[in-house]
């Protein structure tokens, strides 16, 4: 049983090791275009992106600030990148979207 349950947890481990190294995950802020936001869980290789993101995130890095006009710029940019490499959808998570930013909110 022990054995079984080992086993069980390095499975798990090395699926988690996996997703972390090779998949990324983008947040979309609720906006006009997209009133209700999404998450987008991608394949993150061969792009220099974090492993959670967000147009709002990427800005504050950068240093410009966030602005409704640089939001907008981000998110064409990253469509490409993100669009192309998507493995499937979810709702927006306000959880992430706080992670992705360093726990900064900005205004929609």
């Amino acid at each position: 049983m022990k054995k079984k349950l080992i086993i069980s947890i390095c499975i798990l481990m090395g699926i988690a090791l996996f997703f972390r190294i090779f998949c990324g995950i983008f947040v979309i802020q609720p906006i006009g275009a997209i009133p209700d936001g999404t998450t987008i869980v991608y394949w993150r290789s061969g792009s220099n992106m974090p492993f959670i993101g967000s147009a709002d995130g990427l800005l504050e890095k950068s240093g410009s600030g966030v602005s409704l006009l640089g939001r907008g710029v981000m998110l064409g940019n990253m469509a490409d990148i993100v669009l192309k490499k998507e493995i499937f959808r979810v709702g927006y998570s306000k959880t992430l979207y706080l992670i992705s930013t360093g726990g900064k909110e900005f205004d929609r």
